[in-house]
């Protein structure tokens, strides 16, 4: 059993402990990820580059809760749709791979379309 399918077992586990699958419908796990993912953002607002280094070194357990937040509701809206994440990850690796050429895309951050 890989490794995301233990954890997704562990999230699941605790969910159904405290009868909250009722609650996590697609709509509102896609939902919670975007405001947990928001709350990983909200660490790095207003912050000059410098201050982001000082900060994520200061607070890393904050930030460490919240991607963990993310990451938990990543992993069972995957779950619930019926997504295997692990390959789902693989095939988008393998699109990015064709999208992104290392010859064109190495060292650069503009978007594909316009390599």
């Amino acid at each position: 059993m890989s490794e995301i399918k233990k954890i997704i077992r562990k999230i699941k586990k605790f969910r159904d402990d405290r009868d909250w699958a009722q609650f996590h419908n697609h709509k509102d796990l896609a939902l919670s990820l975007v405001l947990e993912a928001a709350e990983v953002l909200e660490h790095f607002q207003w912050k000059k580059p410098s201050e982001v280094i000082t900060h994520a070194k200061k607070c890393k357990g904050e930030i460490a809760d919240e991607l963990a937040d993310v990451a938990m509701y990543l992993f069972e809206l995957s779950d619930n749709l019926g997504v295997d994440l692990s390959k789902a990850i693989e095939i988008k690796m393998a699109k990015n791979r064709q999208k992104y050429p290392i010859a064109k895309a190495k060292g650069k951050h503009i978007k594909y379309n316009k390599l």
